[in-house]
Formats: structure tokens, sequence, C-alpha cells
């Protein structure tokens, strides 16, 4: 059944076939394949008006037999595709595509493959030109032979765009201009060479038809249409990957092209020096693409005036220079991908709507770009590695305020930098308005200091403070004297059981009671009085220290009028001073009067101090306590002086 069936499609197909040129001993073979590649695409009704498209191989097996035939099909497809054309098929090639005249359905021819001679290949583009084909693909050519001149036809063609891609010329010695001129002259309005190795290209020798030029990865240099003014209809020219070095030539050469309006020059070595050159682009020119160059801040003094879109990505532009040439016309710019540290200002750009900054070296985008460029509708300013400071926290505010004008928003905004920050998004990162507010900052910080100073002078004057300096000061110097005076007053000689400190005003006490009593009888004790062992031309303060110094104990006889004393004061600082530089039990409190707490100034914290910790002998009013009184004194001052003098209490009785 599967046999019959086959058998009664190749019959219609036969019968479908009678109107289609059949070369004479058509091998089976490749009938069968052939028959197989044509019944995919033809219907059994035999309505072949309806086919558009049918692909045809001949294969290199096939190129030995030199009866194989091309199948023709007229009339019925719009596109044909053939590959592995060589020397030995060529000619059946030419035979098939002269039968699609003018007024033909075939409009779109590709071969791929091609390795024939210079003339075959001139052949068949000859061939082209005069049938009905308006669209020409060719694709991986090989030139085999020598390269002669020719001269092409270009007369009454329905072409309208030529492809070529990877062309191998094999001939190494031959006229450049040979097969430039054939190329340069063609009357058709689109024409790619890509990937050809082209090293040139010839300005046509007439006002050229081209619209679309496009030499695509090729060896091209400034030379190309250099002092070219018959390209006056070309609107759309790309040159990238090549080899163009001088964007100052790249200007010239489109200066007369009236017509063009979109410039690829990327992917080149294109440098602008920024000297005093003037560069002169064609003023029709509306995109213009300088990405993957060379080009520095100096590119922004070569750039034409009325282009709406510019894409300087992947170059090495650091800034946008102040007072260079007002683009009033430009509404994109791309520097992506450039070593910008901020955001550029729009003074130059003043209908900039789009801009992308994207892989950069933006650290903390200026907070009023949006202010500075008023008309900008989207900015791409992510993957820059961003310094989440108080800066940083400007720009972040500045996104909420925005309206959702940056683009790709919080995903490629993320912190670099502080290293315990990296990672987070933007959007994430908040610092307290106190730590970013420089003026707050500072009034924050001078408040604090006014009121730390004015705290430090509270308690210098409660305290004393200057009081206190004034006599460790006095203190020092003192000590300093002794130890560098002379050898008799050099070192510290216990010469009294205690000095006594007082208010004069208790002086009758001290001299009726206190002195008497302890000065005579059994354990006589030897005092240190001011009045009697003060040494006359020393200062008040140098004796005090002496005598304190000079004494086991001090003994301080406390009293609503000692307090009021300026002396006693100096005696209880010098005093306290000795009790904790040399560690000692060293003072003796009497309490003669009760002392209401209010009466005691603020400097006195020592002696509110010392009346808290220290046990203190009170004055008995009673005169039968008052010998236990001076034994308990006499037991406080007991100690042998190792310079005690055995007549001294003989002298003061």
């Amino acid at each position: 059944m599967t046999q019959n069936m086959s058998f009664l499609r190749n019959f219609f197909l036969y019968k479908c076939l009678f109107a289609l040129t059949f070369w004479n001993h058509v091998s089976l073979s490749v009938e069968d394949e052939l028959l197989t590649s044509v019944s995919n695409n033809f219907p059994e009704d035999c309505s072949y008006q309806k086919i558009k498209s049918l692909p045809l191989l001949y294969k290199n097996s096939y190129q030995s037999k030199a009866n194989s035939d091309w199948v023709v099909i007229q009339n019925t497809t719009e596109s044909l595709s053939l590959s592995e054309i060589t020397n030995y098929n060529v000619n059946r090639l030419v035979a098939l595509l002269s039968n699609f005249r003018q007024g033909s359905r075939l409009q779109n021819l590709t071969l791929t493959n091609v390795s024939v001679n210079w003339n075959s290949l001139m052949e068949i583009f000859q061939t082209v030109w005069h049938s009905s084909i308006e669209y020409f693909n060719i694709n991986n050519v090989t030139q085999q032979s020598e390269i002669e001149r020719y001269n092409f036809d270009y007369s009454g063609t329905s072409m309208k765009a030529l492809t070529i891609k990877k062309i191998i010329i094999t001939d190494l010695y031959f006229i450049q201009d040979d097969i430039y001129v054939i190329f340069a002259n063609m009357n058709v309005a689109d024409m790619t060479i890509a990937d050809s190795e082209m090293i040139h290209m010839l300005c046509p020798s007439s006002k050229s038809p081209f619209r679309y030029l496009n030499f695509l990865k090729n060896d091209l240099t400034d030379f190309l249409f250099k002092k070219c003014y018959n390209l006056l209809q070309l609107e759309t020219l790309i040159l990238q990957k090549n080899k163009f070095e001088s964007l100052r030539k790249v200007s010239i050469m489109t200066s007369s092209m009236k017509s063009l309006k979109y410039l690829d020059m990327s992917h080149n070595l294109l440098r602008h020096d920024g000297a005093d050159v003037k560069c002169q682009w064609a003023e029709s020119l509306r995109e213009l693409d300088l990405s993957s160059n060379q080009l520095a801040d100096a590119v922004f003094a070569c750039l034409p005036v009325n282009v709406k879109k510019l894409s300087l990505q992947n170059n090495q532009i650091s800034s946008v220079p102040r007072g260079m040439e007002e683009l009033k016309s430009l509404e994109e710019l791309n520097l992506a991908s450039n070593r910008l540290a901020d955001l550029p200002e729009c003074s130059g750009f003043t209908s900039l709507q789009f801009l992308n900054v994207e892989m950069n070296l933006i650290l903390a985008p200026s907070a009023d770009f949006f202010q500075s460029c008023p008309r900008v509708r989207e900015l791409q300013a992510g993957h820059n590695p961003f310094k989440c400071s108080c800066e940083l926290q400007a720009f972040v505010r500045l996104e909420r305020r925005s309206g959702g004008k940056l683009f790709g928003w919080p995903a490629a905004y993320v912190c670099e930098y502080p290293e315990g920050l990296r990672g987070t998004e933007l959007k994430d990162f908040h610092l307290s308005q106190l730590a970013c507010n420089t003026t707050l900052l500072l009034v924050t910080a001078l408040l604090l200091t006014l009121v730390l100073v004015a705290a430090v002078a509270f308690l210098c004057i409660f305290l004393d403070v200057p009081w206190y300096v004034r006599m460790t000061w006095q203190w020092t110097q003192t000590k300093r004297r002794a130890w560098h005076g002379p050898r008799g007053e050099q070192g510290t000689v216990l010469q009294f059981h205690a000095f006594i400190s007082y208010s004069e005003r208790d002086s009758l006490w001290v001299k009726n009671e206190l002195i008497p009593n302890l000065e005579k009888g059994k354990g006589c004790v030897q005092l240190c009085q001011h009045e009697r062992n003060f040494v006359p031309g020393k200062s008040i303060v140098e004796n005090i220290i002496n005598c304190i110094e000079k004494s086991y104990k001090s003994i301080f006889v406390l009293s609503p009028n000692f307090v009021q004393s300026e002396w006693c004061h100096y005696e209880l600082y010098f005093a306290h001073h000795k009790l904790f530089s040399e560690s000692s039990n060293s003072l003796i409190l009497i309490l003669l009067e009760p002392i209401p707490p209010y009466l005691i100034p603020a400097r006195y914290h020592k002696l509110k101090a010392l009346m808290a910790k220290r046990t203190y002998l009170e004055w008995p009013k009673e005169r039968s306590k008052r010998a236990l009184f001076w034994a308990n004194l006499r037991a406080a001052i007991s100690i042998n002086l190792p310079t005690a003098d055995e007549n001294w209490c003989e002298e003061t009785d």
C-alpha cells in the first residue's frame, strides 16, 4: 500500500513537472533526492503558483558526474537557496538563473559555499543583475583564479540589495581597482560586504543610489571615501570592527554625505587628541555609535552638533568637560563602561532624555542630577562600585522623588564599599539624619562642646579647681627646691610629733588647752606651731609644707572658724596630699565645735570626705570626759622620734 501511494505521488509530480525543463541523463539517485526535496514544497494538485520558497542542494558527491542537471522551476518561487557552487556546476547555475528573467516571481536568491574562478563569479553576478532577483545574498565565497578587469553591465536591473559575507581572494597580486570598482558602482540601494578582510573601497564614479552601506568586520582605514562626493543619498553607513584611527578624518569623510543619518564606528581604534583642529561632520547625522574605541574626554570637542542619539560606551572617558560645544539636539547618551567618577552635568545637553552611565567608577552620584537635567526621563546608573556613605544617602532619597526614573532599581544598585556593606542594595541602606547632615552634626558637636565647657567651668568654680592647681604647683615647686637645695636641707627628717593647724580665732584654746596638755608631763609631745616654728624669710606656703613634712602627724582643730580660714585650707590640702603620696595615717581631726554642713564651702570637699570616712576626736564640754580625750589624743600621736629633743619638755614647762 505504501509503495502504491509513493508511485501515485511520483506520478502526479511527473505530471506537474511536465512544464519543468530537465537536462538529459539525470541519474536516478539525484532525481530521487530532487523529487524528495521538491515534494516537500510542491502541492499534489499542481497549483505550483503557491510555492514561495524552494531550497535546492547540489552535493559535492555528484560534481564528477558531467551529466548531472539542475531542476528549473519557472514562475513558481519567490525565494531560492542554493549551496555548494563550484566550477563543475557553475554553468548549470548560470543556465538556471537565466530562466528567471524580469517578470518572473523569483525575488530572493541565496548562494552558500561558492568556490569558483573570477570570471565565473562575475558571470553569476551579471546573470543575477539581469534577472527578476531583487535581493541577492552570497555567503562563504572563495575566488580561485587571477582577477582581471571586467566590464560589468549595470543596466536594466531589478536588484535592490546585495549582501556578501566572507569572501576570500586567493589572488595575492592583482590591481585593487579591478575588484573595488565593480562593487563601488553597484546600482543598488543597499550593499553589505562583511567579514571579508577588505582593505579599501573606491568612491563611486558617478552619483550613487546607495542608501545603506555595511562594511562590517573588514580592514578598512581612514583612507575610505576620501574626498568622495558621490554618496549624496547614503543614509546608513556601518563601519563596525575595522581599523579606523582618527575621529577627525572620519568626520571629514562624512562631511560630503548630505543625507547621512546613521553612522556606526564601533569597535575600531579611534582616538581624538583634542588639538586645535575642527571636525566636519555631516549636518544630517542624527545617530552616531562610537562605542568600544580609545576615546577620552577630548571626544566632546569633536561631535556632530545635530546628533540625537550618541553611544560612547566602552571608551576611556573620565569626565564630561565643561565649556564643550553644546549638543542641543542630543536626546540619548550612552556612557556605560567608561571611567566616570560622577554623573555628568546637562549644561551641554539641554534636550537629554536618556542617559546610561552603568559600569563606571561612580562611588556617590550627585544628588542634584535631576535638577540640572530636568528633561531626563530615564537614568541607567547601576552596576557601579557604590560607596554607601552619607553622600550616597542623598542619592537614595533622590530615587524616591524621581518617580521611577532610575532604570534597574533596586537590583542593579548595590553597595561595593565599605567591606561590611558589600552586596547590600541601596534601598536597604540607611543612616541617621544627624550622621549625614554636616551642619546639624557641627551644631550638635558645638552645643555639646559648649555644654561640656560650661560643666567643666562650673565644676572648676564649684570645686575651686584653680585653687587646687595653684596649690599643687606650689607643692611641686617647694619639693623641687628642697630636692635641689643645700645638702643639709635634702631629705625629710621627722622633728615633731605633730603639726597643729587651727584658725586664729581658736588660738586661745590651742594655746591654753591643746599645747599645755600635750607638751607637759610624762610622754611629752613635740608640737610644731606656726608662731614659733616657721622660718623667717620663707613663704608661708613653703613653711607650711616644711612643717607638715617634718611632722609625724597633722592635727586639725575643726570649727566654723576653721572652714572660713584660707590658710587652714592650705594646710589641710598639703596634709591630705601627704596622706596619699606616702600612704600614711597622718591626719588627726579634732572637732572643737560642731560645723553645720551648709557652712562648709564647696571647695572643702576633701574635708567633707574626711569627716565622713575618718574617725575624729570631739572636744567634750564636760570636764569629767576631758582626761579620756587627752589620753586618746596622746595615744594617736605616740611615737618615738629619731631626733627627739630630751630638753624639749623642760623648755616648754
